[in-house]
């Protein structure tokens, strides 16, 4: 007898947490969820040009879509060509970029738009449709209805040119060891370097490591104006991706920092610890105190980009590998970390970087 009680106890208990599950699906999964309205572009119709493809090209916006639950929405935003929207197969070879959370726009510069564009298959300098539509995702994933642009791509330059940065950063200026800004673009450069907190942020850009012509501060900080005495000004200590450009007399700053990250260092696997540059031998430096534990490099503090290891017993570190190296004793490290950033936006980051780990 007890042991038929038992029985029916748990045919009971499954048919109860079967009728909760179909419960919740009707919430949340079985719901009839849709965009509301239309998605939309800043433009229908786009030229790209090189020489201004650090500036915004695109934007595209889309509407607030409710769940049935309250919790945060995930956005993505898919290309795709019109002949690859059809069929068993459609969407599949599409282009799909992470908007964020809660966000209902992206804006994307010619660059970025560019990349899009020539990885789909448009020809440079010839017109070709893109079709654009809207991931949503909470508990199940919906699209938006599609939207098409016309796009003009580019072909973009092979350039090999240099500006540089003297500036105090450096203890004392000297162009001839300054922080070089590889060109990226037609008259588009970039470079990267680090502000320590005791230098004080003023700098200059000179076309060459000389002082026949460089570029000081115009109307505002961030316009370049040829042979001016007023200094550019850094936002304050910290490291920096660094940008101008020749064609439009602008530069910025972005906040910008590769991190050891991991059980081995003060902040586990939540925050980073983040790296120097060091602009002579263009490699991210840290000297740390490590534990035992494990290490592995990301940027920005995120884990959007990083590099682990595929095979720990070599320095060669892996896009996107969930790999992470092994520090075996306490101690005081020497840790750098290597990577040919030729052009991010364009060109996406490199399949494998280099690093050294070295107990002092």
């Amino acid at each position: 007898m007890k042991k038929y009680i038992n029985k029916l106890f748990v045919l009971g208990s499954l048919l109860f947490l079967a009728a909760s599950c179909e419960t919740e699906g009707q919430l949340t999964t079985l719901a009839t969820v849709t965009f509301p309205s239309a998605i939309e572009a800043s433009s229908s119709t786009i030229v790209l040009k090189e020489d201004v493809s650090d500036q915004p090209a695109l934007l595209i916006s889309w509407p607030k879509v409710t769940y049935p639950i309250s919790a945060p929405v995930s956005y993505a935003i898919q290309f795709d060509l019109t002949t690859d929207i059809k069929g068993s197969e459609a969407w599949q070879k599409a282009k799909r970029i992470d908007a964020g959370q809660d966000v209902l726009s992206k804006s994307f510069t010619g660059a970025e738009l560019n990349k899009i564009a020539t990885d789909l298959g448009l020809k440079p300098d010839t017109a070709g449709e893109l079709v654009i539509r809207i991931e949503s995702t909470m508990d199940h994933r919906i699209y938006s209805d599609p939207i098409t642009i016309t796009v003009t791509p580019y072909l973009k330059t092979v350039v090999m040119g240099e500006i540089y940065m003297p500036g105090s950063y450096q203890g004392e200026w000297n162009v001839e060891t300054a922080a070089s800004l590889n060109e990226i673009q037609v008259g588009v450069y970039q470079g990267y370097m680090t502000l320590a907190a005791d230098r004080d942020p003023i700098f200059k850009f000179n076309k060459a490591r000389n002082w026949t012509q460089f570029y000081g501060a115009g109307a505002t900080n961030s316009d370049l104006k040829n042979m001016s005495d007023t200094n550019f000004v850094l936002p304050g200590a910290g490291s920096y991706q660094i940008k101008a450009n020749l064609n439009t007399l602008k530069w910025s700053s972005t906040p910008y920092s590769w991190g050891i990250v991991g059980t081995s260092q003060a902040g586990g696997w939540d925050n980073s610890t983040p790296m120097n540059y060091d602009h002579q031998t263009k490699t991210w430096k840290i000297t740390a105190n490590l534990v035992t534990g494990a290490l592995k490099f990301r940027l920005n503090n995120s884990w959007t980009i990083n590099y682990g290891p595929a095979d720990p017993s070599t320095n060669t570190i892996n896009l996107d590998n969930g790999g992470a190296y092994d520090i075996p004793e306490a101690g005081v490290y020497e840790v750098t970390f290597k990577i040919d950033e030729v052009d991010p936006v364009s060109n996406g980051y490199p399949a494998t970087a280099t690093c050294t780990i070295v107990k002092k």
